[in-house]
């Protein structure tokens, strides 16, 4: 059978973040973050579920790793929690919450494992929220301190970072729509919020360079597939407005150096407070752009459609159907992403930061998961990335979301999307089908066409 190959050096990984699986939520002196203060609150949370213990990550560390080893990943993906390392946000440095990430990337590299570090997975101090957060201008400053310090402690190991991870996420659905920490409802805060992001960003990447630190920094951001519902021209102006309401504010900034013409002039009331030479801060030039891609949407006008006037729907491939969330499965969706990044941005380095599907795993006696439905879909995807790779996008590494099931933000841990299977009650760790199956891939550096 015909086998698609990958280049030699292409890197295979699996992805997780700090809040989702530590758990150890109080231990070791560790703050309060947003998430610790949003899932405590009733009615935040489906089922009344909190990220307390988790996969209890922090305490299996070293198990954790050894996993990962067994099932041939080259590297790991993984957020610091900025409150183990700063208890309040700033100042008082924490050295055991510093210390676990330190033995964790001792771990890693013990096992030929290469960690890619994310400083920021959304678990914003709570301390610093409380007198402002985000939206205010000061954040940018804390967190570029947060890094200073986590560059210093990890950077002479650890040769992947990420500022952040799906800035737009922090931004609007913790600011503008509540659904996510800290829970606000005001848009002109997530405008400045995302603002600040950047700011914060091109900060550290700076940062990085002048501490001399060797390694690739980059930012994680999250690209649904935008598609217009038709092609009646109020339909494609929505799905326009869509984009640059989400990707385009984030990626015009890193890389054009300015936020996008057609939501400014759709949005003026709400532009962020930019200072001189704010914009070319944070364009700074980056070594690799993360991609989190998972779902496709239908994006047409809608009058009653909201401050953008759209609709949307997800849209799945014919017979791939929904995924337990009920997001559509689309495998040319990432092709279509990537190559709109090559076309647009000038084909950086990339490298598929999240992808993955939760599905209603059904464990055996045993607690094993015969999730072939993850299997096809993870396969679907590697080839439509294979092929938009054959169409000359620059794409070095891809990471599966997830390794192991966990806490999955407003959803609780009702969906499951790793290749491991994590017995939340026992906290006992079980490979999937898909797990076996992709340590395959890594091994031959290749699936069958």
């Amino acid at each position: 059978m015909a086998r698609l190959i990958f280049p030699e050096d292409f890197l295979w990984g699996a992805a997780t973040a700090a809040y989702q699986i530590e758990g150890s939520w109080k231990k070791d002196g560790k703050g309060e973050n947003i998430w610790d203060r949003f899932t405590h609150q009733k009615y935040r949370i489906r089922g009344g579920d909190t990220g307390d213990d988790a996969c209890d990550h922090y305490r299996l560390m070293p198990k954790d790793v050894a996993l990962m080893k067994s099932l041939g990943l080259q590297a790991y993906r993984f957020s610091v929690s900025w409150t183990r390392v700063l208890p309040e946000g700033r100042g008082r440095i924490n050295p055991k919450g510093l210390g676990f990430y330190d033995r964790l990337v001792d771990n890693l590299l013990a096992a030929g494992i290469i960690p890619n570090v994310t400083l920021n997975h959304w678990d914003f101090p709570q301390a610093l929220e409380d007198i402002g957060g985000w939206p205010d201008r000061r954040s940018a400053d804390w967190f570029t301190d947060y890094a200073r310090i986590v560059f210093e402690k990890l950077g002479d190991r650890v040769g992947m970072w990420a500022t952040h991870n799906e800035p737009f996420i922090v931004a609007f659905l913790g600011y503008a729509t509540g659904d996510f920490a800290p829970g606000r409802a005001d848009y002109h805060s997530a405008v400045r919020a995302a603002h600040h992001l950047l700011l914060g960003h091109g900060q550290a990447v700076d940062l990085y360079r002048q501490l001399g630190c060797k390694g690739k920094i980059g930012i994680v951001l999250d690209f649904p597939c935008f598609l217009p519902a038709s092609d009646r021209p109020e339909d494609i102006a929505a799905r326009n407005r869509t984009f640059d309401a989400g990707q385009g504010l984030f990626l015009d900034a890193v890389f054009h150096g300015r936020y996008p013409d057609l939501l400014s002039s759709w949005s003026k009331s709400l532009n962020p407070d930019i200072q001189p030479g704010d914009m070319k801060q944070i364009s700074r030039p980056i070594d690799f752009l993360g991609v989190n891609h998972y779902n496709t949407v239908l994006i047409g006008f809608s009058a009653r459609g909201g401050f953008l006037k759209t609709a949307r729907e997800e849209y799945s491939s014919p017979g791939m159907g929904r995924n337990a969330v009920g997001w559509g499965i689309n495998p040319a969706g990432l092709a279509a992403v990537l190559e709109n990044i090559r076309d647009k941005y000038g084909n950086p380095p990339v490298y598929v930061t999240e992808n993955g599907t939760t599905l209603a795993d059904t464990p055996d006696p045993k607690g094993f998961v015969e999730d072939w439905g993850r299997v096809e879909y993870l396969r679907s995807y590697l080839r439509a990335m294979r092929a938009a790779m054959e169409n000359g996008c620059d794409v070095r590494g891809y990471f599966v979301w997830s390794l192991m099931d966990n806490f999955e933000w407003a959803h609780g841990y009702e969906p499951r999307f790793g290749i491991v299977r994590v017995d939340y009650k026992t906290k006992r760790r079980i490979p999937k089908r898909s797990a076996l199956w992709y340590r395959e891939v890594i091994k031959q550096n290749g699936l069958d066409e």
